[in-house]
């Protein structure tokens, strides 16, 4: 999950505050450490709230990058709880544990030789076998993605089948953290979904034509310009931007189309 390193304590930091009358502080402990903390917050606020700075693992706080995987216990439970920091909110003396990641089995492989079906996945990915259907993995989810079904398509061979179940996943690992078997369901995932892309899907026409005005450096003037401006015009050239409407339909393009 999102690595982080204690600064001053929040009194440390700010001035004191009179929290007497506060009746909203919950206790929690993060790295055997026991702190009071708003019942409102979520794990990724609460360790700023303690005086912890992030330095990783905190990207969009709203559960898309997945980057903040984190692993806590519930007085009295013998279960280790899994969920996003972003995401999952302080409960009375939650035990948080931080962790950089979730380690997984990751392949190495060339995606121009492999073939789209179940032989090319069990040669990376062998532990795919494995799996018991025990829908672990699901219930773990963060972003509520069936993902036993998926890994089920991709042991069918319904590679195209798996690409579309997994396309939401945030690669954070809980899946893989939860899995008896010890699959990493997200890497196998993205191999079906590169899979597809490579050899099931037809190539997208206007991806070749932008790629041909990229290489025929159509905008190299334009990159050098924003390059080389000081800070005031890159400030002006911000607010002065054209926005797309948000009724705009998918052909809407700006009055300036040299960026296009």
């Amino acid at each position: 999950m999102a690595t982080a390193e204690p600064l001053q304590s929040a009194a440390e930091q700010a001035p004191a505050l009179d929290l007497t009358e506060r009746t909203d502080l919950v206790p929690i402990f993060i790295m055997g450490k026991k702190y009071d903390v708003p019942s409102t917050l979520t794990i990724q606020k609460a360790l700023e709230y303690a005086g912890y700075q992030l330095i990783r693992g905190c990207g969009c706080r709203g559960g898309i990058c997945g980057a903040c995987a984190t692993v806590y216990r519930m007085p009295g439970s013998p279960k280790i709880h899994v969920g996003l920091a972003c995401q999952t909110l302080v409960q009375p003396n939650m035990y948080l544990t931080m962790v950089p990641f979730f380690p997984a089995n990751r392949a190495v492989y060339n995606i121009e030789e492999m073939k789209p079906d179940t032989h090319a996945l069990l040669k990376v990915y062998p532990e795919l076998t494995k799996c018991m259907g025990c829908n672990t993995c699901t219930k773990s989810c963060p972003m509520e993605l069936d993902v036993m079904e998926y890994i089920s398509a991709a042991l069918r061979g319904d590679l195209e089948r798996t690409a579309e179940l997994s396309m939401s996943c945030v690669m954070c690992g809980i899946c893989a953290s939860r899995c008896p078997a010890e699959l990493g369901q997200y890497h196998i995932a993205i191999l079906c979904r590169r899979l597809t892309a490579r050899h099931l899907r037809p190539k997208a026409a206007h991806v070749a034509e932008m790629v041909e005005r990229v290489e025929s450096g159509r905008y190299e003037e334009p990159l050098r310009q924003l390059m080389t401006a000081d800070l005031d015009t890159l400030r002006k050239l911000y607010v002065e931007r054209e926005m797309e409407p948000h009724t705009a339909d998918e052909m809407w393009q700006p009055q300036e189309t040299r960026f296009l």
